[in-house]
């Protein structure tokens, strides 16, 4: 593998490896429907909000989201919605899977 196919590669896994989080695959799923404060975040997630700041700041460094204070409030928003096309297709792995142990059983 050549340089910059390298590089590419570990942009890519830097990206991925910011999503690798149950609470962060939550909060670009919500930020998928619209933006939000990191005020609703929290309420939604459940933690307080140092933990969820350091969950956007994660998703915001990999490029991710985005961010605009308004007042006392932070909005995030995702960059590129086209990251819905992953979990997508997260979905369908999960799917043959369940299938395909399916199969072994029956």
């Amino acid at each position: 593998m050549d340089a910059q196919t390298q590089a590419r590669f570990e942009a890519q896994a830097r990206i991925i490896k910011a999503m690798a989080h149950p609470t962060r695959l939550f909060i670009v799923d919500q930020l998928s429907k619209g933006e939000k404060c990191v005020f609703e975040l929290t309420e939604m997630i459940g933690a307080d909000m140092s933990t969820v700041s350091k969950h956007l700041a994660v998703l915001k460094a990999a490029g991710i989201l985005s961010d605009s204070k308004r007042g006392l409030q932070v909005y995030y928003t995702l960059c590129c919605p086209c990251v819905m096309t992953f979990f997508n297709c997260v979905e369908s792995v999960l799917r043959t899977n369940a299938e395909q142990h399916l199969s072994f059983v029956e």
